[in-house]
């Protein structure tokens, strides 16, 4: 690369005339790259010497200027090779200090002032400042630029703060425009990167060989825990295993920490970091020590994946993590009290999103390791609300733990509830004008009056038509969401009877019918769309299994949890080994988070189990109607269940259940009915509901 034969100087100089097409003085050039004339001058000595390599001539003329003369081609070839190599710019004394930072983590061994001063064409009195500037960085990680008089400069700490603060540096620059635009193929990724950038970014921190012998040994290790790594955890995790393999083959070893490896050797990912170290002591003929295994494990904690698998071994350890689960439900009710419930239902944002999320989270902030994230100020330009309420949820992790959380981590935050909040919606109905018949005797009179009332309090939620008793043809029938009548009607429609005045209660019922239909989607005619007919028929059969198997049954007020859920699995199942199984399922996810909401007064039990072959929907109540007295329910008066079969269409049988979870909250008259109901209240209810959903279904077919 042309980065090797030129200073960072040269290549500021060398690429100004190259965007030049004639002549430049030299203190135009001077001031165009601002640095002084007396520099140029300098550097100017050194460029025909490196042009040498491309066929290039250094041409100058006193009182014209400073120009290159050779093959277009090769003038195009030195041009992107120059602004490939992403030199610093050395005249920003930001990213100078930045480069000095960098050449001090390189090399902590005695250098002169001079050795910068040279390497960055500036004087020593500024490299002077610099190193005065950069002590502050250095601080934050416990390190000390140290100067002895007629020596040097070097570094004082500690090998693991030396770790740490080089850990740092990478995580801090790791998004490059290099990087940006990599990886179709993993197995090259790393070197790819590595290998494409000069001498001049922060890879040249590490030796070629290594990270190729490093990046060989992990692609061995076919474990899940590595395949799920991002892109960026995956690339940091062998850039780091790199250094400390570099470091321990110069004798640079971590000091001991017994605590920290003894707490480390008993955790899940362990075994991990033992196969790691086994693979690199065999390639590189080295000993590591157990605390080098301990940090190895440390990083791999720390690292995003891509996804949670849930297994059984997972769920498990997922279930034993109590404390993150109470974590989680105070972070989405502190997110939204109001959607609190409906997020908590969905598994993929709790367990995929935030359980998978908070955990390397946790290990990262409690060891100072930073993340970047590229998304961050679009995030916040783009979901200012949402990223302001993810402010809000990051606090439940500083009260808990005492960390304070970075914005890139509360951006990461956004995205998962974000995307929760996208999907919530996705699944409500777009809501339309409601169709309304008003009808009287003659449709003259007492209809205008109701007409009027109907639209002050509607307003644009409804289109209202007035018609006389013989006005009702087929089709007015066939147009009208529902009819408002003080007369008898001979027809088959759905028909509110009212009072010509419309009492309170009059116009509350009117209110229900409007909310009931606006989510119903209107009958297009000569529609033609195509549809499979195979799912459509899957969902209309699995629909009507729900409303049909429905269960009811009334219990004891007295009955434990325990009881309850015998009581439950035996009026849905008639094998014992299924109701065992569902049992065991149903109480697995109580474990995780109750599902016990004191709050709306009843309990949602649900469970993906064996035990059931078709979606279940199951009332269960006391027998007299008052709340269950076993403190574990905490009062409420009704417990519903939901049970979805293991198979290959969870995803359709959840969101079929997921929509009578919805109708919870969003209807008082469905809620009101299971908690004091009978069955064929509750079944009419379910029935609608999931009418107006298969409605929609169809409708987005």
């Amino acid at each position: 690369m042309a980065g090797n034969d030129f200073t960072p100087r040269m290549q500021q100089i060398v690429l100004a005339l190259l965007k030049e097409n004639g002549p430049v003085p030299v203190k135009q050039l001077a001031d165009q790259i601002r640095i002084s004339k007396r520099t140029v001058q300098r550097e100017l000595e050194y460029i025909p010497r490196a042009l040498k390599k491309y066929g290039l001539t250094f041409c100058s003329k006193t009182g014209t200027g400073i120009w290159l003369e050779g093959d277009r081609e090769q003038i195009n070839v030195l041009k992107a090779e120059l602004e490939a190599d992403d030199a610093l710019d050395v005249s920003d004394r930001i990213e100078r200090q930045k480069r000095l930072i960098l050449e001090i983590l390189k090399d902590k061994t005695l250098k002169k002032l001079y050795y910068y001063s040279d390497l960055f064409g500036v004087s020593e009195a500024t490299v002077s400042s610099d190193l005065e500037a950069a002590k502050e960085w250095f601080h934050k990680y416990h390190l000390e630029i140290k100067r002895k008089p007629g020596y040097g400069v070097f570094i004082e700490g500690s090998e693991r703060d030396f770790r740490r603060a080089l850990r740092v540096f990478i995580d801090e620059n790791i998004h490059t425009e290099i990087i940006q635009g990599m990886y179709e193929d993993r197995n090259q990724s790393v070197l790819n990167v590595i290998q494409n950038k000069s001498e001049r970014n922060i890879y040249r921190i590490l030796d070629d060989d290594i990270v190729n012998r490093v990046t060989a040994c992990i692609l061995r290790i076919r474990d899940k825990r590595i395949l799920n790594l991002t892109q960026d955890s995956y690339l940091g995790l062998v850039i780091h295993v790199a250094i400390a393999v570099n470091r321990i083959r110069r004798q640079e070893i971590i000091e001991e920490n017994p605590l920290m490896a003894d707490f480390l050797q008993k955790d899940q990912d362990y075994d991990l970091a033992q196969t790691i170290t086994k693979s690199l002591e065999e390639e590189f003929q080295i000993q590591i020590p157990e605390i080098e295994c301990a940090y190895i494990c440390l990083h791999i904690k720390g690292s995003k994946i891509q996804q949670l698998n849930i297994d059984e071994k997972s769920r498990s350890e997922i279930e034993e993590s109590r404390e993150l689960w109470e974590v989680v439900n105070e972070m989405i009710d502190c997110y939204n009290d109001g959607i609190a419930y409906l997020l908590k239902q969905d598994e993929e944002f709790v367990i995929q999103g935030l359980i998978a999320h908070l955990k390397p989270t946790l290990v990262r902030l409690a060891n100072g390791m930073k993340i970047q994230n590229p998304l961050l100020e679009q995030i916040k330009r783009d979901y200012p609300a949402i990223f302001e309420r993810c402010r809000t949820v990051a606090k439940v992790i500083e009260r808990r733990y005492g960390y304070e959380v970075p914005e890139p981590e509360i951006g990461f935050l956004a995205v998962h509830f974000g995307a929760a909040e996208v999907r919530m919606e996705s699944r409500k109905e777009s809501r339309r004008k409601v169709n309304i018949g008003i009808v009287c005797a003659s449709g003259i009179g007492i209809s205008r009056l109701m007409s009027s009332k109907i639209a002050r309090d509607f307003s644009d939620r409804v289109e209202l038509s007035v018609y006389g008793m013989t006005d009702v043809s087929p089709y007015v029938l066939s147009k009208t969401d529902f009819f408002v009548s003080t007369v008898p009607l001979k027809e088959e429609a759905d028909i509110l009877y009212v009072s010509p005045l419309l009492s309170a209660e009059e116009m509350e019922r009117i209110a229900g019918k409007v909310r009931q239909c606006e989510y119903m989607p209107k009958k297009q005619e000569n529609k033609e769309f195509t549809i499979q007919l195979d799912q459509v028929n899957f969902m209309a059969v699995q629909i009507k299994n729900v409303i049909r198997l429905m269960e009811f049954q009334r219990v004891d007020n007295g009955i434990t949890f325990e009881e309850l859920l015998i009581a439950v699995s035996e009026k849905l199942a008639s094998y014992a080994d299924r109701q065992i199984m569902i049992q065991e399922d149903l109480m697995r996810r109580e474990r995780l988070c109750s599902q016990i909401f004191p709050d709306l007064n009843f309990a949602l039990l649900h469970a993906r189990t064996e035990g059931v072959v078709k979606p279940v929907f199951s009332v269960c109540q006391t027998k007299d109607g008052e709340p269950f007295s076993n403190p574990y329910f905490k009062g409420v008066c009704v417990v519903l269940v939901m049970l979805v079969p293991k198979d290959d269409h969870e995803v359709e049988n959840s969101e079929i259940l997921g929509v009578l979870s919805e109708r919870l909250i969003e209807e008082e008259e469905f809620l009101e009915a299971v908690r004091h109901g009978g069955i064929e209240e509750i079944r009419t209810l379910v029935s609608r509901y999931l009418n107006q959903y298969f409605r929609h279904y169809l409708d987005k077919m």
